[in-house]
């Protein structure tokens, strides 16, 4: 026979996973939109003053388009591992890319 203790935590547990907050697309959006508004903040304060969000999220976006995109824990991680120097190799390759002078 199972202690009271015990059977608190198996309800508490099972409280908790039906309880688990799923996030809406829009509020996945911001959360993302702000945590590449920060590495651009963070590559301000290094002196890349013209760095903006939606750059950051391009270039982490970029190479979603062969894998596709994956679990958000993996976005969040490229995001945050991002390096000043990979940003500024795909901006160089995306102004070739665009370069309507070829």
């Amino acid at each position: 026979m199972e202690s009271e203790a015990e059977l608190d935590g198996a309800v508490q547990s099972e409280y908790v996973e039906t309880e688990a907050v799923e996030l809406s697309e829009i509020e996945l959006n911001e959360v993302i939109e702000n945590i590449c508004n920060s590495k651009a903040e963070e590559f301000r304060m290094l002196g890349y003053e013209h760095v903006t969000g939606r750059e950051v999220w391009e270039c982490i976006s970029d190479k979603y388009k062969k894998t596709g995109v994956p679990r958000l824990h993996q976005i969040v991680n490229d995001i945050l591992s991002l390096k000043v120097t990979s940003f500024m190799n795909w901006m160089t390759m995306s102004i070739y890319k665009s370069n309507p002078f070829k």
